[in-house]
């Protein structure tokens, strides 16, 4: 049952998203779903550029940063996959209110716990997300709730919860 829940709260985010509303509220909650939320709000695209050289278009709008200690006036631009997420009333049934970011091509979750090993998991990232450069895979391991780059960095294996890009 609670395996069903993660899938269908992030089968409502990828819909909601595809039909571009701002936000979503999903029912019924765990503490799981929100421990893979936290990570979809963490992770995401961050570039470092010089703003002297980069045009963006007024339909593009990013959130612009100065790097402290940054040379030669380096800006730095962080986009997340939600902007932010709400837990109403945990304690019970509950409701999480998610804010869309427009940056969420697919985001699924496994309903059959997959074991990944620590040397597996770069292998699995491979076959399952499509490129290198986009998106994660949560895994939930003995440390708690990771996305891949940091199991592989903590050298942990586990579950694969599921994946997003």
């Amino acid at each position: 049952m609670g395996r069903r829940i993660l899938n269908d709260a992030l089968r409502t985010i990828v819909n909601a998203e595809r039909r571009g509303k701002a936000s979503v509220e999903l029912k019924p909650i765990s503490t799981v779903m929100s421990s893979f939320l936290r990570i979809m709000k963490e992770k995401g695209l961050t570039l470092l550029f010089d703003p002297k050289f980069v045009y963006l278009s007024k339909n593009i709008i990013l959130s612009a940063h100065w790097c402290e200690g940054s040379v030669s006036g380096e800006a730095k631009i962080e986009t997340c996959y939600i902007k932010n997420f709400q837990v109403h009333d945990p304690h019970r049934v509950g409701r999480i209110t998610v804010d869309l970011q427009g940056r969420v091509n697919d985001c699924k979750a496994l309903t059959y716990r997959q074991d990944v090993k620590a040397k597996e998991i770069e292998e699995y990232t491979e076959r399952t997300l499509p490129t290198r450069q986009w998106g994660y895979v949560v895994v939930t391991t003995p440390d708690g709730i990771l996305d891949h780059e940091e199991a592989i960095k903590r050298n942990v294996g586990g579950q694969v919860l599921g994946f997003f890009y």
